[in-house]
């Protein structure tokens, strides 16, 4: 066998707890050996951002129905969020803002750039096997289903040619001062009229 079998969702979920116990348990231990040691650096807090950002990619990765889009904003928000905080903790020289989250913003870019090449190329793969099929060329079921003739727009000349508002030459004509230059054949064919 060259992959490994698929876990259960029960045990999946159980590998799941035990490891966020295990993250908490850790971080605890953090805090209480930062607090022994040295109180005036909080060490420990930067290491519990870490692991709270482990996590928060884990469980959004997990999620079925992933949006990748969403998954890199998430990303790069929680990555900036928490090198702002590492930055403040330890004096906040600025190095985050001009050096670090601009470093995110232009991964980020390039990442969405890499999955918009890649969206490209699917949706390139899928015009490719539609024209295989012949779909571009008409659409499937298009011989079965019958097309329709603009009914509403007739209906509504017609009322206003048999009472007299206006007739076909001055619909036309008003057309034409609308900007819409058709003539007469042209309007009773889009209009669906006979001729005449």
């Amino acid at each position: 066998m060259i992959y490994p079998q698929k876990l259960s969702s029960k045990n999946s979920e159980k590998i799941l707890n035990i490891c966020l116990i295990s993250s908490v348990i850790i971080a605890i231990i953090l805090v209480i050996i930062n607090r022994i040691t040295n109180r005036n650096i909080h060490w420990a807090a930067l290491a519990n951002c870490g692991i709270i950002y482990t996590w928060i990619t884990v469980m959004y990765s997990i999620k079925k129905s992933r949006n990748i889009a969403g998954h890199v904003l998430l990303q790069t928000i929680a990555i900036s969020a928490a090198i702002l905080y590492i930055d403040y903790r330890i004096g906040f020289n600025g190095w985050s803002i001009t050096i670090a989250i601009t470093i995110i913003l232009i991964i980020a870019n390039i990442t969405m750039l890499i999955l918009t090449l890649i969206s490209y190329k699917k949706y390139m793969y899928l015009m490719n096997e539609m024209d295989k099929k012949g779909w571009l060329k008409k659409e499937p079921l298009e011989e079965n289903i019958k097309a329709t003739s603009p009914i509403l727009l007739k209906k509504s000349i017609d009322v206003l040619i048999e009472n007299n508002i206006m007739s076909k030459a001055s619909l036309v004509m008003n057309l034409s001062n609308w900007g819409l230059h058709l003539n007469q054949d042209e309007v009773e064919i889009l209009l669906g009229f006979k001729e005449g």
